[in-house]
């Protein structure tokens, strides 16, 4: 059997081990409780210390790093670019300069280290106005509002170090965007691209959109208004012109392009790329590849994407279960109700499984929150309202005081 190796410890994590252990053997470093309750191997060691067939990077610290290039070095097959090609989700002005070598369709944007010059560039803006943090903000560095004073107080708060430390020393101002926004995960092995199932994600952390933005409080795919016609326009417009780009740099990119595109009423723009899969996306989309998962990523890693057969099956929606005070003051240690010893649902439902993002166990060996984001409780079906209803059962079943979640996830597909 092979050998896979998963960096990360999140609920896209264990989503992404779950679906290599059905054909390979499973290694997580670190991991979490969760991972390792539902009986897959977490470790501590350095990925550079462990041997495998393949692995898998889940976060974008690593990539940003640069650990791909190191175990690449090791002669070891990996799924997620190297230095270079992690620029592009490291910072977004550099983003948006290769953007604009490459032709690809963006929002129009400014890139400003200086308060006076930021503020004044965004007087010129219409709303919503859009302030970006350069850097990685782990999902948390984008605010969108109509309020003009409270753009200008980000701003101010941003290049003051003051909310993301160096990271947020430059901010982007882009221009606000109408429209639905998709996540695209193409696939890309350095020379070919081949896009998943298209989904979307759900940022606000309140019903109907509303509150402050997070990581995602859920997701659904397939996407039902990315048609197959849009993501063959995004695959053109977008994905096509950026490989170019990055062939044309002496970019050798393999692993995930995670396209953000808006759905504008002047066809599809990219909002920005993330060079990894994205979380929660990959817990609605990881269930939907039954046991190819191992055999398509290892083609990535190794550069034999051509003529791969990307089957999905099926629908999927995730329900992200987030603890007390979220996305600003999470707190920990609040006993989860419901889970069983493996960590996942004491009474099953039919098509669900639970994700573990920020759990751990106490002494008395209960699942308890840990992070901000705390499971990530994923249903499958034959359709898009069967995956809903199966997912929305079992977030009935999992309770701890104060817990943070939407109740509109796909509510209208």
């Amino acid at each position: 059997m092979s050998r896979c190796v998963v960096v990360g410890s999140g609920a896209r994590e264990h989503a992404l081990a779950w679906g290599l252990a059905k054909t390979s053997d499973v290694v997580v470093t670190p991991g979490n409780a969760g991972i390792a309750a539902h009986g897959i191997a977490c470790v501590e060691a350095s990925p550079l210390e462990l041997s495998a067939d393949l692995f898998v990077i889940g976060p974008e610290q690593p990539l940003v790093d640069g650990l791909a290039d190191q175990l690449r070095a090791q002669g070891k097959t990996v799924v997620g670019p190297g230095l270079e090609g992690a620029r592009l989700e490291g910072s977004k002005a550099y983003m948006k300069e290769f953007l604009s070598a490459a032709g690809v369709p963006t929002a129009g944007f400014g890139a400003f280290d200086d308060e006076r010059e930021a503020i004044g560039f965004l007087a010129t803006m219409q709303p919503p106005y859009v302030v970006k943090t350069d850097g990685l903000a782990a999902g948390k560095g984008v605010l969108v509002t109509d309020d003009f004073d409270e753009a200008c107080a980000d701003v101010r708060e941003k290049l003051s170090g003051a909310a993301f430390g160096d990271a947020g020393t430059t901010v982007i101002i882009e221009e606000g965007l109408d429209g639905e926004e998709c996540s695209l995960l193409v696939l890309c092995d350095g020379t070919t691209t081949r896009p998943l199932v298209p989904a979307q994600d759900f940022k606000r952390v309140g019903d109907a959109n509303q509150g402050a933005n997070t990581g995602g409080m859920g997701a659904y795919a397939p996407m039902v208004a990315m048609t197959p016609l849009l993501v063959d326009q995004v695959m053109a417009e977008i994905i096509a012109p950026t490989l170019d780009e990055l062939l044309r740099r002496g970019i050798d990119f393999r692993g995930v392009l995670y396209a953000g595109v808006m759905l504008t009423s002047r066809g599809p723009k990219l909002l920005e790329y993330n060079v990894r899969f994205g979380d929660p996306e990959t817990e609605v989309l990881v269930p939907l590849y039954g046991e190819g998962l191992f055999d398509l990523l290892a083609r990535v890693g190794g550069g034999r994407l051509d003529g791969a057969t990307l089957a999905a099956q099926g629908f999927a929606v995730t329900v992200v279960l987030a603890a007390h005070g979220y996305p600003q003051h999470p707190r920990a240690g609040d006993v989860i109700h419901g889970l069983g010893a493996d960590g996942q649902l004491a009474e099953p439902v039919e098509g669900v499984i639970i994700f573990h993002a920020g759990s751990t166990r106490d002494a008395e060996g209960r699942f308890v929150t840990s992070g901000g984001r705390v499971l990530a409780i994923t249903g499958a079906g034959a359709t898009m309202a069967q995956a809903r209803e199966r997912a929305y059962r079992a977030v009935a079943l999992v309770t701890f005081e104060g817990r943070v979640v939407r109740s509109d996830i796909a509510l209208a597909v």
